[in-house]
């Protein structure tokens, strides 16, 4: 695991990063580039980390996992970004040059409104004032969900959420411009399209498809894909593309906000196809009805042009790549955490 590409050749020496949400998927893979590429840098994770807590869906509250940051030797420290005196310690105690925001409640299907708008957006703009106070440059974790089922390809600008996290997250974006208009610092809002890679397993049934039909085949069972699988397409994007995006961001030609994606739809089926070939297995799929027709985005596809032009990011992985370059990890996850 861990991302081998170097994104920037800045000399990252005595400077500080903050990365919330660094115990998630996301975080800890940034949390591990810049520990392999910039040793020089102090990185500090912050996170909620897991508890018994579910949400009323029955999903965890936080994702947050120790095994994600197994091997990570830079300051971790457990907290809610809800927390005013946590924050008020960071703003205290510390000297940011950068910080990363993923800490989100990044759970879709969650019902709980008012959690969401608190933790995603309210805790947002208290990290924004720490940015400014520190002088911090501010890289944030927008979504796709800010589309909802508007057509493709999506462009910033063309928003229509359709719940409460993809509002949580345009309200981010909103909020994000208000504050470029006088900052000093660059602000960059990443809309992750269908992130999947190392470190996601611990995110339960919210982890990619790739990773779950990966662990259907392991185990032998028919891939279950719904009825039209072929014409279900979405911009599936390898995390070391995510990773690539976040650095780059570090440093925009702009402030902005960017769609992170491959800027190519593709299919449910091609994923299960590919998985196949690169697992040796010829297992027959198993097609169910889609209970989600009406609420279900049937194409994803990310407009990439201005995060091509304003933050020099050219994503390197296609799906076929994407999917060789993690099956080994697929299979070890099986072995390890599933059998």
């Amino acid at each position: 695991m861990g991302v081998k590409m170097r994104y920037i050749e800045d000399d990252l020496k005595n400077k500080t990063i903050l990365i919330t949400g660094g115990a998630g998927f996301i975080g800890s893979n940034l949390a591990f580039y810049f520990q392999e590429n910039h040793p020089d840098a102090k990185v500090v994770i912050l996170d909620s980390f897991r508890s018994g807590e579910t949400l009323s869906n029955g999903n965890l509250k936080s994702f947050g996992h120790f095994k994600n940051l197994i091997g990570f030797k830079g300051e971790i420290i457990s907290g809610d970004i809800n927390d005013k005196d946590l924050l008020l310690d960071l703003e205290i105690n510390y000297d940011f040059d950068y910080i990363f925001h993923e800490a989100a409640i990044s759970d879709t299907t969650a019902q709980e409104q008012d959690l969401m708008i608190k933790t995603n957006v309210n805790a947002y703009k208290d990290l924004l004032e720490l940015a400014l106070k520190h002088n911090a440059n501010m890289i944030y974790a927008s979504s796709a969900a800010t589309y909802g089922n508007a057509e493709s390809p999506q462009r910033v600008g063309r928003e229509a959420p359709n719940n409460v996290y993809g509002f949580s997250k345009l309200s981010m974006d909103h909020l994000s411009r208000e504050y470029m208009k006088d900052a000093q610092i660059s602000i960059v809002g990443l809309r992750y399209f269908n992130v999947y890679g190392a470190r996601e397993y611990f995110k339960n049934t919210t982890a990619s498809m790739v990773l779950q039909f990966g662990h259907q085949i392991l185990a032998g069972k028919k891939p279950r894909l719904f009825e039209g699988s072929d014409k279900i397409l979405r911009d599936f994007i390898y995390i070391e593309d995510v990773i690539q995006a976040n650095v780059k961001a570090m440093h925009p030609k702009k402030s902005g906000i960017y769609n992170v994606g491959t800027g190519k739809a593709r299919s449910f089926q091609s994923i299960v196809d590919i998985l196949q070939k690169e697992l040796g297995t010829s297992l027959k799929c198993e097609y169910i009805p889609n209970p989600f027709i009406g609420s279900y985005q049937f194409h994803t596809e990310a407009n990439i042009e201005t995060t091509r032009e304003l933050l020099n990011y050219t994503p390197a992985y296609d799906m076929e790549d994407g999917i060789a370059a993690y099956v080994d990890e697929i299979k070890r996850i099986y072995e390890e955490e599933v059998k």
